[in-house]
């Protein structure tokens, strides 16, 4: 227990915010820009963390930043100063649904609030946030916790009260149960001789935190006799726990080109491989930020090398790539191989906490290693991407001499394994993309700041995600390709929904306002769209194959484009065929988001997209639930 004396028992993870600019530099830690995916994301995660044991928790994880926090450090602008100024419609449609999902769906022990303001207040001193919202509307069972040091940093930094003990007052009136750091151990007792807060609301305080105490059973006596209390050293790093971060590695890389097909490799034609780049033959640069200690490490050149003999050079000394002193190397080294494979991108030292990137692009002189290379380079040129945000590679998706371009994120400590797996076809690539690869230009005159999602063509405004953006792409939010070819049939699915209204609201036609029903007004309950899709694999090598399901709600001004409403991952082997089961829940996944921030089920035709597949399905308000297949 609390890991050989050396931590606690809870753990401030996940991040859910929402990966809305390219640039945050933490967008490396979440699930993506898609709030339903990061909202699953959020629940599974937590699940897995503090286990099923109903109310006792075998660790208490934590669902951060709350809310609208993703920016770092952005052209003089940090977290600590940051106001986001975010509308209601944004908050309820984006912002807020992977942390209610967390809350009621993940059932998670704990809230992290943020840095930075929303619409001029500090998070962790706004009772609407975390009072209403959190614990009063979501009902969490458990406790919110400042981010490190933010009562202090909205005194100090944002200047948001005058004296210290009503800073202090501020954060635990709002609902704020404990404080990552020294502020309200130094200042709430002389709020309480001030007047400024009672001791119930210290005692409500502590009975958040103390009840997760003991929901971790810390008041249980000796250890060893509890559930976990048998785990200890000789439980880390086992056989089974490394296949799983290989496996995990595996499964989370993308190809995003395969011209040819020129991957996979053979063993047999690729005898000498060229590996070339910063990253080809790094460790720590691929577990990222937030890691613990690594069992040990395979780097991309080891990982290759177990299929061919390897030429290595590093053509940049690291991944600012200042110069060219090494690319002469680079180049011969291509000259001499049957195969070229770069590994290039980014680390903490581009994009971090604190650091958001300056632009998409590779840095350096990347690129023009990459070109010259493929230009010399004897064999396929593949080039492979270690990165948290997406980059601007379409100078590569665009060359012919390019054979192939894989992104593998930071995969871990088994990353060099798991990219030669895929790189010589012992895997099968399966991995999506979950944020959109813009193209430089996206950025020129989109500050970070700038918080709508929403497109606004009076202000020359973009919109941002792919929910919103409707301009050039790099590659797509969902993006990912196979070594096999997948073919879907929407084998049965209702062409008519009826929604019943909860008869308590008054009046039909007051309900059906613009032709679009509040959810609060519908009996949503077991209101669902069941949709059964046949995925046949028509290729010659097994795969495993991830169903995104997309919905198109009828044309509205503040609708989405179109909206991520289900995810299945599904293995079929080739030639075979499975049929795949998908629920939609209407309110949930059908509505969307009106100016005042009301969640409505608009009536009419919505288009369901799986794939090149579209299926439509007609919304109606009745009285009593019809569903007409």
């Amino acid at each position: 227990m609390y890991n050989g004396g050396t931590a606690g028992l809870t753990y401030w993870s996940p991040n859910v915010n929402i990966f809305r600019d390219p640039r945050w530099g933490r967008g490396q830690e979440t699930p993506g820009e898609d709030p339903v995916l990061s909202g699953k994301y959020a629940a599974s995660y937590v699940r897995g963390l503090q286990g099923s044991d109903g109310d006792r928790l075998k660790v208490a994880a934590s669902c951060k930043h709350f809310t609208a926090y993703d920016l770092d450090n952005w052209n003089g602008v940090d977290r600590f100063h940051f106001n986001a100024k975010v509308s209601k419609q944004d908050i309820e449609d984006t912002f807020d649904v992977p942390f209610r999902m967390c809350v009621m769906e993940g059932k998670v022990a704990s809230v992290m609030c943020s840095y930075n303001q929303v619409n001029g207040v500090p998070t962790c001193a706004d009772p609407n946030i975390l009072k209403r919202t959190i614990r009063g509307e979501w009902r969490l069972n458990g406790y919110i916790v400042s981010d490190c040091d933010s009562v202090g940093v909205y005194y100090d930094t944002q200047h948001f009260t005058s004296t210290p003990e009503e800073a202090a007052a501020d954060a635990i009136r709002a609902g704020l149960d404990l404080d990552c750091g020294p502020f309200l151990g130094l200042h709430t007792e002389s709020a309480v001789q001030r007047g400024l807060l009672s001791e119930i609301d210290i005692n409500n305080a502590l009975v958040n935190t103390l009840t997760v105490q003991m929901r971790l059973g810390m008041f249980d006596g000796e250890p060893s006799s509890q559930p976990y209390g048998h785990l200890g050293p000789k439980d880390v790093c086992t056989p089974d726990h490394q296949e799983l971060a290989l496996e995990a590695a595996r499964q989370g890389i993308v190809l995003l080109k395969n011209q040819g097909p020129s991957l996979p490799l053979s063993h047999i034609r690729h005898r000498t491989v060229a590996v070339i780049g910063p990253n080809s033959d790094v460790t720590v640069t691929m577990i990222g930020n937030y890691a613990g200690i690594a069992c040990g490490y395979t780097t991309p050149l080891q990982g290759i090398g177990r299929y061919a003999r390897t030429i290595h050079q590093q053509g940049c000394k690291d991944v600012a790539c200042a110069d060219d002193q090494l690319f002469g190397a680079a180049i011969d080294a291509s000259r001499q191989a049957d195969a070229t494979i770069l590994v290039m991108g980014l680390d903490q030292s581009i994009e971090a906490e604190a650091l958001d990137r300056a632009g998409l692009l590779l840095p350096g002189r990347q690129q023009e290693l990459v070109s010259k290379v493929s230009m010399a380079s004897k064999g396929p040129t593949i080039l492979v991407l270690m990165s948290g945000g997406p980059i601007d590679v379409a100078f590569a998706k665009n060359d012919p001499r390019i054979a192939a371009i894989i992104w593998a994120g930071y995969p871990g400590q088994a990353g060099g394994t798991a990219i030669a797996d895929i790189l010589f076809g012992t895997s099968n690539p399966g991995g999506k993309l979950p944020m959109t690869w813009y193209p430089q230009e996206y950025i020129t005159n989109l500050p970070m700041t700038e918080m709508a999602m929403r497109p606004s063509q009076s202000k020359r405004y973009p919109g941002r995600t792919y929910r919103f953006y409707k301009g050039p792409v790099v590659y797509p939010f969902g993006h990912g390709m196979s070594y096999t070819n997948f073919v879907h049939t929407v084998a049965n699915a209702p062409t008519v929904v009826a929604v019943p209204l909860d008869g308590r609201h008054g009046s039909i036609n007051a309900t059906i306002s613009g032709k679009a029903i509040k959810v609060t007004h519908a009996k949503c309950n077991r209101l669902t769209l069941g949709v059964q899709v046949d995925v046949k694999n028509v290729g010659s090598k097994d795969g495993a194959h991830t169903l995104l399901v997309f919905s198109t709600p009828p044309a509205g001004h503040w609708a989405p484009h179109k909206q991520l409403v289900a995810f299945e991952k599904v293995h079929v082997p080739a030639g075979a065929q499975q049929r795949v089961g998908i629920n939609i829940h209407v309110c949930k996944y059908l509505s969307v988001v009106d100016r005042s921030g009301t969640r409505r089920i608009p009536l009419g035709e919505h288009n369901i997209h799986i794939g090149g597949t579209k299926h439509s399905v007609s919304l109606h308000a009745a009285t009593l639930g019809v569903i007409k297949s």
